[in-house]
């Protein structure tokens, strides 16, 4: 079987190359059946990492962007690098079996580039899978969830933290699927199980669903483009797995922290964009209901925030960069 691996990166230069090493020394372990080739499309990043990988990684193809371009747009570049156009067809003959997008603040454990591939051979009707992730102390993250509903979105929102005896209650609501996520037993078990969405930090998609769904969708900059296309999927019969077995270390957001408020902004705006476009999912009265719920939210953190300010706990700049960020997701869904 053929794999492309694409790598999306911008200013991880260490994670970067550990997760390349990661990646080969997987392939390795399945050289017999399963031919691995690697892209790393680079967002401009200013910390040498597209040096790093020309360097070190010769046989890596190496797409360095002048631009950040985003998650979306560079995974699709590298989608198109391997000949899938704008709706997604290409020869067969020449299509690869399997594409993984991978985060660069990965690193994959043992054979799991082999788990996941060879889930796909076995079930040649799912669309996707999705690895067990684990955070850098060996915790579990939930890689895969349901679509989200009012409930994830008022638990995300809503500092319920904030009152006082709910800590036990909150800790269970949030790893419910009221929040999204799928038990734990079976994240710790070994059989595959069908889910919503995996995350994009780790999802491999079959090359036959990409060229029936075609590419990401580029009106998501970054965020909920995995979530947007797994349900594409669904929608053409293609239905997307966790595999268990499969595991990876996640060291999570380390490039979307370097600019906390605007990703902030960005995955309230690709939330938005995706309760928009799929109606059927989410009806009209979901939105009467979705648009209070968010005010309440920011409104409520806001008024934390000034008092966090009050105390001398935040700094003016950090509460106007907060403020600001809350008051343009309110304009989201107008």
């Amino acid at each position: 079987m053929r794999l492309s691996v694409i790598v999306v990166s911008y200013n991880v230069r260490e994670l970067l190359r550990g997760c390349l090493q990661s990646v080969f020394s997987s392939a390795r372990r399945s050289e017999d059946w399963l031919d691995v080739d690697v892209t790393v499309v680079d967002n401009a990043s200013r910390d040498g990492s597209a040096q790093m990988v020309a360097k070190e990684f010769p046989h890596v193809h190496l797409i360095a962007s002048a631009e950040n371009l985003g998650f979306t747009r560079a995974n699709n570049l590298g989608l198109r690098r391997l000949g899938f156009d704008a709706d997604g067809e290409q020869s067969a003959a020449t299509c690869p079996d399997l594409v993984l997008l991978l985060n660069p603040d990965t690193q994959v454990v043992d054979d799991g580039l082999a788990q996941l591939a060879e889930f796909m051979r076995e079930n040649p009707s799912a669309g996707a899978c999705g690895p067990r992730l684990h955070y850098a102390d060996g915790s579990l993250q939930h890689g895969a969830f349901a679509f989200p509903g009012l409930a994830q979105v008022a638990l995300d929102l809503l500092p319920l933290a904030e009152l006082p005896g709910t800590s036990r209650l909150l800790n269970r609501l949030l790893n419910s699927r009221w929040n999204g996520r799928y038990a734990r037993r079976s994240w710790m078990g070994v059989m595959p199980f069908k889910v919503d969405f995996v995350l994009g930090a780790a999802m491999m998609a079959r090359g036959e669903s990409i060229r029936v769904v075609g590419l990401l969708d580029e009106g998501y900059f970054m965020y909920c483009e995995e979530m947007d296309w797994c349900l594409r999927m669904r929608e053409a019969s293609m239905a997307t797995f966790a595999v268990p077995a499969a595991r990876i270390i996640h060291y999570e957001g380390r490039s979307s922290r370097q600019v906390r408020w605007q990703s902030f902004e960005r995955l309230w705006a690709s939330r938005c964009r995706f309760f928009r476009l799929h109606k059927r999912l989410y009806p009209r009265r979901f939105h009467l209901l979705l648009r209070p719920l968010v005010r309440l939210g920011l409104s409520w953190n806001g008024m934390i925030a000034r008092r966090s300010f009050a105390k001398g706990d935040l700094s003016g700049d950090l509460l106007g960069r907060q403020l600001e960020a809350y008051a343009r997701v309110m304009g989201f869904d107008r």
